[in-house]
């Protein structure tokens, strides 16, 4: 056998992880077409049935988890799906996360802000997380000795399912406010603000209950939370300034040339890094680089026009099917577990969608827009997920729960449009759509 020299050997190793490349791509490439594929039939599905079409895209991918596909063809979807695989949708679902929170964030128009609208929405966000979380506090600790894993305290518990159900699901809110082209308008805003608000506070309690988990104890949060302020902080006042100038480019050119594109690439990418590696995931450093970019409406109707199809369509979708591989709702039959969920459900919705709305009512507004608000912060989808996700994997909750807080996304998220639509109807949702341009002034309404 001759002896082989090391640049044989080198090119031989070249070789191998060349063949292991594309046998890879062979197994990825598949995969994102059957998932977008069923995205795109359950979109449509759902805007048949005169709902967003994330959630049909959120139903697809339960739909391709083990809970259906996996259990009617299980060689097709452990073939479809095989562990190899799922590291190359962990990683896309997080850029298009990140990406399109980026986009929301560029796209608010907080330049608009009419006077005490940061004080409505911090009363509003108040009113949102207080008793949804103190009502899934309460629940967790009924439901302790029937869903918690034994290493984990019934507190910590408890505080874990009353943080998941105080989230709004501020990437999909946002999206169902573009889709109606409601994001500008008075209620728009002050609700994409108060989710934010939420969503920050959830986080930043998973960060203790993490720390408390993993034994470093609730001290061990305080430098994520002090990060995290501190990003925010360089965001706004440091990093908007130094992209004024690429803002009135595109005002000035009406276009966002190849130079720009990278700009809007880099920097929500490079942010979403930075939070990620501080510990609040990638997602809030896309909304705040989001925020950082100039408020230029040229600026901002280029940049859509540029990002948001293909963000949505190729990437978003992605993420609902890997937590939807993380799913399998067949754990939860039989008369307690649907008694659990039954209570967690009634907790989630009752302190969201009551607790916004009479508070949106005490802010002055009328019961049309209190209770159209608190139907659009009941929605908690998308960030829900990504908050169950993580405990599943730091092995804080168990597969019960997180199946049980996957349906109470489903649903409310599903329940959220026919109840806007039914407090505001399309007439009225019209009015405050024109009224997105034009200082709002709340006016006190009855519901006939």
């Amino acid at each position: 056998m001759p002896l082989q020299t090391p640049s044989h050997m080198a090119a031989q190793a070249q070789v191998a992880a060349a063949d292991a490349n594309l046998e890879l791509i062979l197994k990825v490439l598949p995969a994102l077409v059957v998932i977008l594929l069923t995205s795109a039939v359950c979109g449509r599905l759902a805007l048949m049935a005169m709902q967003p079409r994330v959630l049909g895209e959120m139903v697809a991918g339960v739909l391709l988890g083990p809970t259906f596909f996996g259990w009617l063809f299980p060689g097709a979807q452990a073939a479809l799906f095989p562990p190899d695989v799922r590291p190359v949708l962990y990683v896309l679902s997080t850029i298009g996360l990140t990406l399109y929170m980026f986009l929301v964030g560029a796209g608010l128009d907080h330049g608009a802000r009419t006077p005490g609208e940061v004080g409505r929405a911090a009363a509003l966000a108040t009113s949102g997380i207080v008793p949804s979380l103190l009502l899934g506090f309460g629940a967790g600790l009924l439901l302790w000795s029937t869903l918690s894993r034994p290493d984990v305290s019934p507190v910590e518990f408890a505080l874990f399912v009353g943080g998941a159900l105080s989230l709004t699901a501020f990437p999909m809110l946002a999206r169902i406010l573009y889709e109606r082209g409601l994001q500008n308008s008075p209620i728009g805003r002050l609700t994409l603000l108060a989710a934010s608000v939420d969503d920050a506070l959830a986080w930043c309690l998973l960060a203790v209950l993490t720390a408390t988990h993993l034994g470093s104890g609730p001290g061990g949060a305080l430098p994520t939370i002090v990060l995290t302020a501190v990003f925010a902080v360089v965001m706004l006042k440091v990093v908007a300034p130094l992209l004024r100038p690429l803002g009135a480019s595109v005002a000035r050119t009406g276009r966002l040339g190849p130079t720009g594109m990278y700009v809007v690439v880099l920097v929500p990418l490079t942010a979403g890094w930075i939070t990620d590696w501080i510990g609040v995931y990638a997602v809030f450093g896309g909304f705040f680089a989001g925020l950082a970019m100039p408020r230029d409406p040229a600026f901002r109707e280029a940049l859509h026009g540029r990002m948001l199809d293909v963000v949505s369509t190729l990437l978003l979708p992605v993420f609902f099917t890997f937590s939807g591989l993380n799913t399998q709702l067949g754990g939860i039959a039989g008369g307690s577990m649907l008694l659990a969920f039954a209570l967690i459900l009634a907790a989630g919705f009752c302190g969201k969608y009551f607790g916004c709305a009479l508070s949106m009512r005490a802010l002055g507004f009328g019961w049309r827009e209190s209770y159209a608000v608190g139907a659009l912060m009941n929605a908690r989808g998308l960030m829900i997920l990504i908050f169950i996700n993580i405990g599943l994997a730091q092995e804080m909750i168990t597969r019960e729960l997180f199946a049980m807080l996957v349906l109470v996304a489903v649903l409310t998220t599903a329940g959220a449009l026919p109840l806007y639509k039914l407090a505001l109807p399309e007439r009225h949702e019209r009015a405050r759509a024109d009224d997105a341009d034009r200082p709002p002034r709340p006016r006190a309404s009855t519901l006939p």
